[in-house]
């Protein structure tokens, strides 16, 4: 008799002589049935073969082999409760005959997340006599997999959580596959891929509104899409550039490379290999770029790594060059296979795949967050019902942190893989993000210009995000919440620009408005300090005074001829000669601080001038504030 179960009787698992279930006593009618439905389990066609296994249990109700068949063909069309129930009925007919098939059981229980009565029934299996080495292979791999979902499980149990996947629909989804979903930082733009043909990939991309379901998609417009042989597609997060992997002949440095295209007002240009400090002659695919455009991952299968596909970085050099890219490390990546990164718009979360970290089976979903050094922790995987015993895809988190989007072929499928979108758990989602836009220009003649704009953690002094405007001096960036950050621009040849943003008590989703003026580097421009606050009759330098004092260090580097006078000033507060020490000691201050750097002492003078200086009424809180205050002015050039 052929394999009862395909893949089950591959384990060539020894069993015990059955009491009660006899199978050569099969009526030779119903057993021709039963050998062409296994065919077609053989070969594939496991839908074809369920209406003959049927017609089997029909025809001859104690046919248990028809009825494991059966539950076996179920559970790979991923109908866990119907294979279930044919399991438990088989078992209920001959315990001792159906024994081994505890195993398939325990896998169809684990898809329903049954995970303590799948741990039971692999346990009966394995204390099962003469089992083969494959087969207590696999049956030790499932008990892992079940031990560690009953541990998360009573380690995370979110309250008033539902995993509700929905269907993006006929406007998104095809009878072929989709997959790889990506979106901007203003969750206005979804893109991803589609299978179109047998060796064809096309982009596409989906307008989305806000609780609606997104429009009809359609191919992205421009050369992007001439090649056939690519796939797995990227947006930044401005949308201005995309990024995806191709296997082009010619222009490539040997398998799957890593490609940019950019957006232009004819649609998105010739795709460009991102070279070789990126690209090698192994596998490069599943990039993501951070929000600022500065740090480049992805996967590659080139040796040196964990396993067999490891997690890659690299980061974008002022002169708009790649370094070279850089293993993510052990703790990141495992002895398998580490696929599909996604950065968040926050800049501090990413989302991967892993079939090599412990978990439900297959590949599952993980997370991985920065500490407040800038450095990256340990994987944590995402739970069931988002991860289960199947293989897991890609996974993309819009901006609010909130809704995700990725690829499954759930029963509702149109065909193939569908992108559905889903509601995070609180426990693992990113930063909410608030969004700053807008212009920076020239002081006197109010023309745009391309600066650095740079986003620092006030309370690390970690510069989270460096964003280089566009050739017009606009920019868009953005900003986790919960924190208090510095904001400056600079560029070669002008002041610097420095603010305070204080971001804790902020409502996330909220776009904030912010156009800059720079200072050129002339005789007589000065500065003054926002965010060097200090305490009340101290001298001491503030610890989130850094990021100000680093950028005038910097002004002085690029301007070797710079010289600068610190200046100290106070309130009217108290007595005048109190106040002029006070004001020359902050100076001082200061100016050691710039010295300690390298700064030559011919260049930098300082001074207090108490209260003599006034540049706001006294008589108000709101003015002795602007009052208390450090600048520097240019003194020579």
């Amino acid at each position: 008799m052929k394999a009862i179960v395909v893949c089950f009787c591959s384990l060539m698992i020894l069993k015990a002589n059955a009491q009660g279930y006899d199978p050569g006593k099969v009526n030779p009618k119903i057993l021709a049935n039963y050998e062409k439905a296994l065919d077609m389990l053989q070969d594939g066609a496991i839908k074809q073969a369920v209406p003959l296994l049927m017609d089997c249990i029909n025809a001859d109700s104690s046919f248990l082999d028809a009825y494991l068949s059966l539950a076996g063909a179920c559970g790979e069309l991923k109908q866990y409760q119907r294979a279930i129930q044919l399991y438990e009925l088989a078992m209920r007919k001959d315990p001792e005959y159906t024994r081994i098939y505890n195993l398939p059981y325990s896998i169809n229980l684990a898809g329903l997340g049954r995970f303590k009565e799948a741990l039971d029934a692999v346990n009966i299996f394995i204390a099962i006599p003469n089992i083969s080495d494959r087969g207590m292979k696999s049956a030790r791999y499932r008990q892992r997999t079940y031990q560690f979902a009953i541990d998360y499980q009573s380690t995370h149990q979110p309250r008033n959580y539902e995993f509700l996947p929905e269907n993006l629909g006929d406007s998104v989804n095809s009878p072929r596959s989709e997959y790889y979903p990506s979106v901007t930082v203003t969750d206005s733009v979804l893109v991803f891929t589609r299978k179109t043909g047998e060796m064809r990939e096309d982009f596409m991309e989906s307008k989305l509104h806000t609780a609606q379901q997104p429009g009809k998609a359609q191919p992205i417009n421009g050369d992007i899409n001439i090649e056939p042989l690519k796939g797995a597609i990227t947006a930044s997060q401005d949308g201005e550039w995309m990024l995806f992997a191709g296997d082009f002949s010619g222009i490539g440095f040997g398998n799957y490379d890593i490609y940019i295209s950019y957006y232009t007002p004819q649609g998105w240009s010739e795709p460009q290999n991102l070279g070789p400090n990126i690209n090698t002659e192994f596998w490069e695919s599943s990039p993501t770029l951070s929000p600022d455009k500065r740090v480049l991952y992805f996967s590659s299968n080139r040796p040196g790594g964990s396993g067999g596909k490891d997690l890659y970085m690299s980061t974008r050099q002022p002169n708009g060059q790649w370094s070279r890219a850089v293993n993510m490390g052990p703790l990141i990546n495992s002895p398998g296979d580490e696929l599909a990164p996604f950065i968040h718009a926050d800049n501090q979360t990413l989302y991967y795949n892993s079939d090599g970290l412990p978990g439900y089976g297959g590949s599952d979903l993980y997370v991985i967050r920065k500490n407040s050094a800038g450095e990256w922790g340990a994987p944590e995987n995402l739970g069931y019902p988002i991860n289960t015993i199947e293989n897991e895809g890609s996974l993309a988190v819009s901006a609010d942190g909130r809704t995700a989007y990725y690829a499954s072929d759930r029963s509702d499928s149109r065909g193939g893989l569908d992108l559905y979108r889903f509601t995070l758990r609180d426990d693992i989602r990113p930063y909410r993000t608030l969004y700053v836009k807008g212009k920076v220009r020239d002081q006197r003649t109010k023309q745009g210009l391309p600066s650095t704009v740079e986003l620092t953690d006030n309370s690390t002094n970690e510069v989270l995000m460096k964003v280089q405007t566009d050739e017009t001096g606009d920019y868009f960036i953005t900003l986790p919440t919960g924190k208090d950050y510095t904001f400056t621009v600079n560029r070669k040849g002008y002041l610097f620009y420095s603010d305070v943003y204080a971001l804790k008590t902020k409502e996330p989703d909220s776009t904030y408005q912010k156009d800059i003026t720079l200072q050129p580097v002339t005789l007589h421009a000065s500065f003054t300090f926002n965010n060097i606050r200090f305490a009340t009759n101290s001298y001491e330098l503030p610890a989130d005074g850094y990021t100000e004092l680093n950028k005038l260090v910097q002004v002085l580097q690029e301007n070797p001829g710079l010289q600068v006078e610190i200046s100290g000033h106070t309130d009217n507060i108290g007595k005048a000669s109190d106040n002029m020490v006070l004001s020359a000691n902050r100076a001082k201050a200061i100016a050691d601080y710039v010295l300690s750097k390298g700064i030559s002492t011919n260049r930098i003078t300082h001074k207090g001038y108490g209260d003599t200086k006034p540049i706001a009424d006294n008589t108000t809180e709101a003015g002795r504030a602007q009052n208390r205050r450090t600048s520097f002015t240019i003194t020579g050039l």
